[in-house]
């Protein structure tokens, strides 16, 4: 059996590994994408100018995005403010872990759906939100509700949001990189030729190109599954009862409604896929490098392992 400090610090360890991958790799994406532009088109800069472009077109979206995220996800997800008497236990759950955690309490909604799903928004602890499901708050008892919401309040306290928010800045940056090499390599126009090894150099870039958008979204969705483990030790950290955690992932998985408010833009969100959709339970290692959470039965047997 491992003790929740163990499992926390094996998940920071798994998550310092992929985050390091990924700046590795997007940084050679990067200069061998830029590279290749700037001997396109021949000029010597290496491409820093167009870096630049990049970062601040796809570091404009994302920072509105951040900014604004709690206002947008909650518009898209018809969501309303909680009322105390209403979902008392929602509420006073919520009261509790914030305390607990050290945050301020988050401010609280309420999706009008059967469907069980909950998830966090919000830049940061003093402006985080807290969503969920009328079907999760009425199925749930009061120690299951309090796994979920403290899996949602250690996202808030992690700064999960705001790292997904850079990893999306950089994949953006990268793929509109390899959207400029690839149209401009397709429409023609470019000066090649007037360096030596111009065309290894382009070629580099133009396979870059092609595959680095794929790949740095493998590896974004990879660190938002570590992320829902890191979540899933930080709540035991907080309530001290896996058991509670575990009878709500239970129940949530084996709900089949999906969430109608769910769209692909805020799925990753969720304490759970909200789309319920076979492809994405599927047990082979390639179909779940595209999920954007870990397997249930992973997570419940990392949780039992804690008890």
């Amino acid at each position: 059996m491992q003790n929740i400090y163990e499992v926390a610090a094996a998940n920071k360890r798994k998550s310092f590994l992929i985050m390091a991958l990924f700046v590795a790799f997007i940084t050679a994406a990067t200069y061998f994408i830029a590279t290749g532009l700037s001997t396109y088109w021949g000029y010597d800069a290496g491409g820093l100018g167009i870096v630049g472009i990049a970062f601040i077109i796809s570091g404009l979206m994302s920072i509105g995005s951040y900014y604004f995220s709690d206002k947008i996800v909650l518009g898209i997800s018809g969501a309303r403010p909680a009322d105390r008497k209403r979902e008392f236990d929602f509420y006073t759950v919520a009261e509790n872990l914030a305390i607990a955690a050290g945050i301020p309490k988050p401010k609280l909604y309420v999706i009008d759906d059967t469907a069980m799903n909950a998830f966090a928004t919000g830049r940061n602890p003093e402006h985080a939100v807290v969503v969920a499901t009328t079907g999760l708050i009425s199925r749930l008892n009061r120690t299951e509700l309090e796994g979920v919401v403290a899996h949602e309040l250690i996202h808030v306290k992690n700064y999960d949001i705001l790292l997904m928010s850079v990893v999306t800045v950089l994949v953006g940056t990268v793929a509109l990189l390899a959207d400029f090499l690839l149209r401009a390599s397709f429409w023609g126009g470019g000066r090649r030729g007037r360096k030596e090894g111009a065309g290894v150099i382009m070629l580099i870039g133009l396979v870059f190109a092609i595959l680095s958008p794929f790949i740095g979204q493998l590896i974004k969705l990879a660190i938002s599954r570590r992320r829902e483990f890191s979540a899933d030790a930080g709540s035991v950290a907080i309530t001290r009862q896996p058991s509670g955690l575990i009878s709500a992932l239970n129940k949530i998985s084996m709900d089949t409604e999906p969430l109608e408010a769910a769209n692909k833009a805020t799925a990753h969100l969720y304490i759970e896929n909200p789309f319920k959709n076979k492809i994405g339970d599927a047990r082979s290692s390639f179909s779940s490098l595209f999920n954007t959470h870990p397997p249930v039965e992973e997570r419940i047997k990392a949780l039992e392992q804690m008890m």
